[in-house]
């Protein structure tokens, strides 16, 4: 059957409007309720994605194929997740493409580790360090509905304490204390590879930029990224009101080969 048509087991983003999006697994037999109505999901199977259903109610849903986006922002949640635009930033930031090998910490929900494997796939593999059982269960559980799971290895380890890994092309980090992982970096990346770390102060910043520079990392720069949607509507066009600000500080920086000479530290901001 072709993959525009939706079969049994797939995931479907049902959506009434840009606010109200329900990501929702075909099963038959399974009844979807809103409080607009309930649908008969089995309905969908054999449809093409990107049909309008209607609820016992008579209202319209479309039935979409779930995006990356949709994953990320759907995933079940015992802590905050990585939101898409630091997301995005991060992948690009961080130069990893299919076959990358990729080192990760903490796991949290799997948000950020979704979209990771999503790039490193089918020949990469993204090694993700998380000390909390519960968070490394739950983010399981949301790689698995991402079809993702196959290529990430869930790791119960303490990443300040060291990183098993060699020839890494890149490094991610969002935790307390990334200064403390930044020898362990150093150790772990291949010659030019990529640290990027996220961090919701600028005191974690400045450590992390610090521990940087004494350890060779050079093209060393931290961003911050705010966007802002916009209402349109044809002469009442303008920004909304409520916008998701601050989510916190992008430090990124690449590795160099040590040398017996010393060498200035290359950085975006001078």
């Amino acid at each position: 059957m072709s993959s525009h048509v939706i079969e049994e087991e797939n995931h479907v983003l049902l959506c009434l409007d840009s606010r109200r999006t329900y990501l929702v697994k075909i099963e038959k037999g399974k009844t979807f309720h809103t409080h607009k109505g309930y649908i008969q999901l089995e309905e969908l199977i054999g449809k093409p994605f990107g049909s309008i259903i209607e609820t016992n109610s008579n209202v319209t849903f479309a039935a979409l194929r779930p995006t990356l986006e949709d994953y990320i922002m759907k995933s079940s949640r015992k802590t905050q997740i990585t939101y898409p635009k630091d997301a995005a930033l991060i992948v690009l930031f961080s130069g990893i493409n299919s076959g990358s090998r990729v080192v990760e910490s903490g796991t949290g929900t799997g948000a950020l580790t979704t979209a990771l494997a999503h790039f490193v796939k089918p020949e990469g593999k993204i090694y993700t360090y998380e000390l909390r059982e519960e968070f490394k269960l739950n983010a399981q559980k949301n790689l698995k509905r991402a079809n993702l799971l196959d290529y990430v290895e869930l790791k119960s380890k303490d990443i300040t304490c060291g990183i098993e890994e060699r020839d890494i092309d890149s490094i991610i980090l969002d935790l307390a204390t990334p200064w403390l992982v930044i020898p362990h970096a150093y150790e772990s990346l291949k010659p030019s590879g990529t640290i990027v770390s996220f961090s919701p102060t600028i005191d974690q910043v400045v450590r992390t930029t610090e521990a940087l520079r004494d350890y060779n990392f050079t093209f060393i720069e931290t961003i911050e990224c705010l966007i802002r949607a916009m209402q349109i509507s044809r002469g009442k066009t303008r920004p909304h009101t409520m916008m998701t600000g601050h989510t916190g500080y992008i430090t990124r920086a690449r590795k160099t080969i040590k040398n017996d000479y010393s060498q200035e530290i290359i950085e975006h901001n001078d």
